[in-house]
């Protein structure tokens, strides 16, 4: 029981957790770890749901605007940053929570998966690009479905990018790497966390959502996305494919009309609740927090919460909350 204590907060998109989260670290002297793929940007407020700095009620926030629009995120980077912001949090004698729905992102940190046990070879590299160019992303999934069919289910053949990382792999060490990824999915928590999902009612997060796009609509979510236009952001970028973004994006490029772009952001967004959900359940080891079956009761929330980081030791040996 010597790993360090961290506290995860997360859940399905609208369903409270900044608002939670801010309690949960007053109460615990907790800083706030964002697992956001968006909060990270810069100039991307609205479509993100950013938290604003009035609302952080002076709790320290961290992976929050650190990137341009334009510079490339993904887990490997999100691990490295996550390192830097704990050895700090500890230091100062508080808490991590870590809250964001990015599930994908937390089972990497909590789990300190390597994603880079192999370097990239670039020999290989500029042989698959080549291919891709010639022959199609079809030809290259068609190759990697040979040799790896768990990974060429998992790749969208349009994704050019990890099917040819999938295919270096291989050539690089002769095995799979989806045996690599569950080989590492497989590890145990590198930390003594207490990984709270907080959910809702189906029908009350969709109403959640639908709300919240009407609010950015009205915030000025086109303007946020017009002016990223003429900052030279487009939809190539890794940034621009957020919901909320690309979505704005067919709209201001004549693609849709702006009714039709809003319905399909909301669309979206309730299947990308769905999904985080179906991950969630996947997970090992979650404490589920019903807001239904607390009445929707943030004193009685946190109080269960408290007692299950007691249950865990999360405080260390024989501290009280």
């Amino acid at each position: 029981m010597n790993k360090p204590p961290m506290i995860i907060l997360t859940g399905p998109t609208a369903v409270g957790k900044t608002n939670l989260s801010i309690k949960l670290a007053k109460e615990v002297s907790g800083e706030i770890i964002s697992a956001d793929s968006m909060q990270v940007y810069r100039y991307m407020n609205i479509g993100s749901a950013k938290i604003r700095p009035e609302q952080m009620e002076g709790i320290p926030h961290h992976l929050i605007d650190i990137l341009e629009p334009w510079e490339e995120f993904n887990v490997v980077i999100f691990q490295q940053r996550c390192r830097e912001c704990l050895q700090g949090i500890y230091e100062r004698k508080h808490i991590p929570i870590v809250t964001g729905g990015t599930g994908f992102y937390i089972q990497a940190l909590l789990r300190e998966i390597d994603f880079t046990e192999n370097e990239e070879n670039s020999h290989i590299r500029g042989r698959l690009e080549g291919l891709a160019v010639r022959r199609g992303a079809q030809y290259l999934h068609d190759m990697l479905a040979r040799v790896d069919e768990p990974s060429a289910k998992a790749i969208h053949p349009n994704n050019i990018k990890r099917t040819i990382r999938a295919l270096e792999y291989y050539e690089l060490t002769g095995k799979r790497i989806s045996d690599h990824n569950e080989q590492e999915k497989s590890r145990q928590d590198a930390y003594n966390a207490c990984y709270f999902v907080l959910n809702d009612r189906r029908e009350r997060i969709y109403e959640r959502i639908e709300k919240r796009v009407d609010s950015m609509i009205s915030e000025g979510l086109v303007e946020e996305v017009e002016r990223l236009r003429e900052m030279g952001c487009h939809r190539g970028m890794v940034s621009m494919q957020g919901l909320g973004y690309k979505e704005i994006l067919s709209y201001l490029e004549g693609g849709v009309s702006l009714e039709e772009a809003v319905r399909i952001l909301k669309r979206d967004t309730r299947h990308f609740a769905k999904r985080q959900l179906t991950w969630f359940r996947r997970e090992k080891d979650v404490i589920w927090v019903d807001k239904d079956f607390y009445m929707y009761d943030d004193e009685k929330i946190m109080g269960f919460m408290l007692q299950k980081m007691k249950e865990k030791n999360i405080f260390g040996n024989g501290e009280e909350l």
